[in-house]
């Protein structure tokens, strides 16, 4: 079999999403997708949980959904890329990472990803502005390297990515080929008032609203929205989650900021004096951030503590848990030679070793706490109850 694979949030899934899995299955036999649990990049928690877009992968085209733990669903670009692609090459079967881009051409990306993991690139960030935020000082010091066209790339947001994707493949020895799908309707948070392709951004905007976005999200989408709205068990909010980590933050001490994964250049300081003073998140970000840190980086350093995250967790992540399957999917399992141990259900984590029980341990408890984030809140546990969600097996 010919496998490709993606690596996602879907939060939500809208039609870009569709159409690049649809994409993705046009030169394969069978689509894997790795899908963040239930807190995502942006520091906070999808908008639906992992269960409800595991479903959604499948019934948009993927085969096997596997999840990107904790550690990494909720990171950075660089960590985020680094988890997904290792349990892909942890998987070992599928053939082609595909993943969506504002650049049409894979190769001014591979020219990105080789140039800023060379001792070359290294120098010259060195030589950069020290007043501007670390993305900045990156596009300027490969502007010096590869022209500023190419460099220009490393200001779209899926660019960036597509470019720790690469990167991480190659640090990684991967042997899996990449294509780029180009970027369909609204750019990345941008908002469009009347396109048939919603950003994901918009799209969570528009759902909390009680917009009807029937002809601008898939019907699945809407469908799935519906069933989970129903129960309860949708919009998840950060707003309900508010004072548990202000509490968090506020009850924390400057080493314990110093702990925390991406913390550089006395940014725990930072950190500390802005808890003690800020009345809400909002007012937690903006004392925090500066031109060096980004809004993105505070809301996720202020998820990953009261996550209780640390730096001290593992590079890559150590299994693969499987969140659902079809058919296909089961036929990938069996071709499959994998080097990561995999995990379907909890009872399966007691056989692994000390580190992965771990991570799962904090995977469990960060969803108990999104539980308290839903129109219903929900007891602790669903991780160690909910079943593998399987379709068309």
């Amino acid at each position: 079999m010919k496998i490709s694979a993606v690596i996602c949030e879907l939060n939500p899934l809208h039609s870009g999403h569709a159409a690049l899995f649809s994409h993705a299955k046009s030169f394969s036999d069978g689509l894997v997708c790795v899908l963040s649990g239930n807190f995502v990049q942006r520091g906070e928690p999808a908008i639906l949980d992992k269960w409800a877009r595991t479903r959604l992968a499948l019934l948009n085209g993927a085969d096997l959904v596997l999840e990107l733990p904790l550690p990494w669903a909720c990171a950075g670009a660089e960590r985020f890329a680094a988890g997904g692609v290792a349990l892909l090459n942890g998987l070992g079967s599928p053939d082609t990472l595909v993943f969506g881009s504002e650049e049409s051409s894979i190769q001014p990306l591979w020219s990105l990803a080789k140039t800023v993991d060379s001792p070359a690139f290294s120098e010259e960030l060195r030589k950069t502005d020290n007043g501007v935020t670390f993305s900045k000082r990156r596009e300027q010091a490969a502007a010096r390297l590869l022209g500023t066209p190419t460099a220009s790339l490393l200001g779209k947001p899926n660019c960036i990515l597509g470019v720790e994707y690469l990167k991480a493949m190659l640090r990684q020895g991967s042997s899996m080929g990449a294509v780029v799908f180009p970027r369909m309707g609204a750019g990345h948070d941008k908002p469009d008032t009347s396109g048939p392709i919603l950003s994901a951004s918009h799209g969570r905007e528009l759902l909390r609203a009680g917009e009807d976005l029937t002809g601008r999200l898939p019907e699945s989408t809407l469908r799935v929205w519906r069933e989970q709205a129903a129960k309860g068990l949708c919009p998840a909010s950060l707003s309900k989650l508010e004072t548990a980590v202000l509490c968090r933050l506020r009850a924390m001490s400057v080493e314990d900021f110093a702990a925390l994964p991406d913390i550089s250049e006395g940014l725990e300081n930072r950190l500390y004096k802005a808890a003690r003073q800020a009345a809400s998140l909002e007012e937690f970000y903006a004392l925090a951030k500066s031109k060096r840190y980004s809004h993105a980086r505070i809301r996720r350093l202020a998820m990953a503590a009261f996550l209780g995250l640390t730096s001290a967790l593992p590079a890559l992540p150590p299994y693969l848990r499987i969140l659902g399957m079809n058919s296909t999917g089961q036929q990938i399992l069996g071709l499959s030679q994998p080097s990561l141990p995999i995990a379907v259900r909890p009872a399966d984590f007691q056989r692994l070793s000390t580190e992965a029980q771990q991570i799962f341990a904090l995977e469990a408890r960060a969803d108990d706490f999104y539980a308290l984030g839903l129109p219903t809140p929900s007891p602790c546990g669903r991780d160690y109850t909910e079943k593998l969600i399987k379709l068309g097996t």
